[in-house]
């Protein structure tokens, strides 16, 4: 059964050609001499970005290669305009961060609802001869062609915006966390990789506040290397404020567990160790006090844990708390998105673009050269795109 949950997409965009003006001379019975009165060509259509808070995923785009503005209409007789090609807006989730597929550059971030960005700006429409009269040129017989469209594969990927991510090893409870704590229903049951796509789930506080957690599928040891899941999701807790560790309190040694887990994280994104971290020691259900008791002085010392029980909720009230308080501290604000928090060393074919910008010291390019662009009868379809 195919997953609703997309969070990769590959799209061929064009923005729309400006259209020629009109080079046309005025000749009629009653005014033989009218002179010119070519039009100018219309604007051909821009490709825009767009956030939009009603998707979560990249599903609406999974099937849609390629994504085509409207050429600008040609200049006519008695000076009309050509008309205004339609602009395509692209509504993403907010979260959404853009590369450009052939140079593996930053594009753009797609942050908010409501932001747009102009991926590929329309041609100009070119001038009719109207525009070039003059006293001593009164009958120009010359127009402008309208400016050439713009080109560029891009390649979409959606980070999902949360406070706190949950990280641990396959069946270490997190789902199951996820689903005491709020409403969200992700998979549940007594086996390995139960979780195969992220989820989100509001947590409620005192005085009707609340936060945002995510849940992804579990990591193992290896994952850097393409084990188990690899490293996939792991894009998704990027953005998270806070990372909450999970190990199950039946494991033989916790705190080799947890640094097997933070290993993985320095791999795949080294800047992911500065996020504040609190460890939940889980299934405490199956501990008695005395045995808790002496775990607590086998636990890292550079970390705060908490003992929680998902099943029973034991421990629950004050894992909130810690979180909360964790998440309003000073020290742990929500840091402003710029394009280097948003890089993604995924599969590792991106993993040096940090170098690169750094280098060049450019933050974003939102367009092509026009050298680069070529017309509509010589385009060639990537067949390589998904």
């Amino acid at each position: 059964m195919e997953s609703n949950f997309v969070d990769y997409v590959k799209i061929c965009c064009r923005s729309g050609k400006g259209g020629r003006g009109s080079m046309h001379l005025r000749h009629v019975k009653y005014n033989p001499n009218g002179g010119p009165d070519g039009g100018d060509g219309g604007d051909g259509g821009s490709v825009f970005l767009r956030g939009n808070h009603n998707y979560w995923t990249l599903l609406h785009l999974k099937y849609q290669r390629h994504i085509f503005a409207q050429h600008g209409g040609n200049g006519g007789k008695d000076k009309c305009h050509g008309t205004k090609g339609k602009d395509e807006y692209i509504d993403v989730p907010c979260g959404t961060v853009v590369y450009n597929a052939e140079t593996g550059k930053f594009v753009c971030d797609i942050s908010y609802d409501g932001q747009v960005v102009c991926l590929l700006k329309g041609g100009r429409g070119g001038l009719g001869n109207f525009q070039f009269r003059s006293p001593t040129n009164q009958a120009p017989r010359y127009a402008q062609p309208g400016e050439p469209m713009q080109e560029m594969t891009i390649i979409m990927e959606l980070k999902l915006l949360a406070d706190v991510g949950l990280v641990g090893f396959p069946n270490a409870g997190k789902s199951t966390l996820l689903s005491s704590l709020s409403s969200a229903r992700p998979k549940i049951a007594n086996y390995p990789f139960t979780t195969l796509e992220p989820s989100l789930g509001i947590v409620g506080y005192h005085d009707k506040q609340s936060f945002v957690m995510a849940d992804i599928p579990g990591i193992i040891e290896g994952a850097s290397e393409g084990k188990g899941l690899g490293l996939r999701f792991l894009r998704h807790i990027e953005r998270n404020s806070l990372l909450l560790f999970m190990v199950p309190g039946d494991t033989d040694d916790i705190k080799h567990e947890y640094e097997v887990l933070l290993g993985e994280l320095e791999k795949f994104n080294p800047e992911m160790l500065d996020k504040h971290r609190v460890l939940a020691v889980t299934k405490c259900d199956l501990l008695d006090e005395e045995l808790i008791e002496m775990l607590r002085e086998t636990l890292p010392d550079d970390v705060q844990t908490v003992f929680i029980s998902a099943v029973t909720g034991y421990g629950l009230e004050e894992l909130k708390n810690v979180l909360w308080k964790e998440l309003n501290s000073e020290s742990n604000k929500l840091q402003t998105i710029t394009a280097e928090d948003t890089l993604v060393h995924r599969d590792k074919d991106l993993g040096s673009l940090q170098v690169e910008m750094a280098a060049e010291g450019e933050d974003a390019i939102l367009f092509v050269d026009e050298d680069e662009v070529e017309d509509l009868d010589d385009f060639e379809y990537d067949e390589e795109l998904p």
